[in-house]
C-alpha cells in the first residue's frame, strides 16, 4: 500500500465529512481473511512503535517497590509501589485503575505479587505488563526512555474475528501524519500475517461519527 492512495482516501473521507461540534477521531479498519483463528499460529497481537505519538493520550501505571520508585515517579502518572498492593484488593478499585491507563509496568522480581492482586482484572483487559512491549523491568532501570517509547506504542490485535480496530488519527492531525501512521501500521502488519497481504481483504478509514471510505490496496 503507497502514502499517496492513504492520502487520497483521507482527502476524500475530509471532503465529505458533516460538521461536527467537535474534534473526531479517524479509525483505521482492516479486514482480514483466510485465517484460522481456532489455530494460535495465525492469532494476529503485537506491538509496534509509529513515527509519531499515539493519535490518543497515553497514560501510564507502575507497579514497582521501593528500587524503582524514583525513577517510576519521574516518568510515570501513576505509582504504586508493593506497600501499597493491598489498597487495590477491592476489585471495584482494581477495575478504575485498568480503566484510567493503557499501559502497566511491572518490576520483575515482584511480578508474582502482581499478577496475584492484578492479574484477574489486568487479564481480562488485555493489559497485565507485557515483556513484548518491554514492560517488564529489571529492579534498576531508568524508565523514562521506556515511556517515551510506550508514547508512541500502539497493540494490533485479531485474535477472534478477522477484523483490527485501530486509532489512526485525529481531526486536526495533518494528512501527512495520520497517513504516516496508517502506512506504518499496514507494513507492520503484513510480515505478521501467514500469507502476507493476501490475508487482507480491505482497508478503511471512517471518522467517529461517519461512513467509511476504502483505501485502494
Amino acid at each position: 500500500m503507497d502514502k499517496e492512495s492513504i492520502l487520497s482516501a483521507i482527502k476524500l473521507l475530509r471532503q465529505n465529512a458533516a460538521k461536527r461540534n467537535f474534534k473526531q477521531s479517524i479509525d483505521l479498519i482492516i479486514n482480514l481473511k483466510e485465517l484460522d483463528f481456532k489455530n494460535p499460529e495465525q492469532h494476529v497481537d503485537f506491538f509496534m512503535t509509529l513515527h509519531n505519538d499515539r493519535p490518543k493520550g497515553l497514560k501510564v501505571c507502575a507497579f514497582v517497590g521501593p528500587e524503582l520508585f524514583e525513577s517510576a515517579k519521574e516518568a510515570c502518572d501513576t505509582v504504586i509501589l508493593l506497600d501499597e498492593f493491598s489498597k487495590y484488593d477491592n476489585k471495584k478499585v482494581a477495575k478504575k485503575l485498568a480503566d484510567e491507563h493503557d499501559f502497566f509496568i511491572a518490576q520483575a522480581n515482584i511480578m508474582a505479587k502482581i499478577a496475584s492482586t492484578f492479574g484477574k482484572v489486568l487479564g481480562t483487559r488485555g493489559k497485565m505488563p507485557n515483556p513484548k512491549a518491554g514492560c517488564v523491568v529489571p529492579p534498576k532501570t531508568n524508565l523514562k526512555p521506556l515511556v517515551e517509547k510506550l508514547r508512541k506504542t500502539i497493540r494490533v490485535s485479531a485474535k477472534k474475528e478477522p477484523i483490527i480496530h485501530l486509532l489512526a488519527g485525529k481531526e486536526e492531525m495533518s494528512d501527512e501524519v495520520i497517513a504516516d501512521n496508517i502506512h506504518a501500521i499496514i507494513e507492520q502488519l503484513i510480515h505478521h500475517l501467514p500469507a502476507e497481504k493476501n490475508n487482507i481483504r480491505s482497508v478503511m478509514i471512517k471518522y467517529t461519527m461517519g461512513k467509511p471510505v476504502q483505501i485502494k490496496f
